[in-house]
């Protein structure tokens, strides 16, 4: 069974970056990966993806902000988030984009003064 570990998350104040790792214990060489996140009371939401071939996508709201990369070796997936905003404050979770595994714990993300 796949396990999903993510970490890096933390508080930061607005305008801040921080820089999310995903670990897959099983290869994820020629695995579609993504980024999702769930603030409290809303649902999940995916916020970027990244094919084996590295084509990102972005939802509009991060688009400009974050930087999706993954590195098929190590077996990780990277976030790297700027100009953070307190709107993007939430768990964020990774997992495979086209046939999801049992989701991580996710790694908490509070973007505040």
């Amino acid at each position: 069974q796949v396990q999903l570990v993510e970490s890096g998350g933390g508080l930061v104040q607005p305008g801040g970056s921080l820089r999310l790792s995903c670990t897959v214990s099983g290869t994820i060489f020629g695995i579609y990966m993504a980024w999702y996140r769930q603030a409290p009371g809303e649902q999940r939401e995916l916020v970027a993806r990244i094919t084996t071939g590295s084509t990102t996508n972005y939802s509009d709201s991060v688009k400009g902000r974050f930087t999706i990369s993954r590195d098929n070796v190590k077996g990780a997936v990277y976030l790297q988030m700027d100009s953070l905003k307190p709107e993007d404050t939430a768990v964020y979770y990774c997992n495979n984009y086209r046939s999801p595994w049992s989701w991580g714990q996710g790694t908490q993300v509070t973007v505040s003064s």
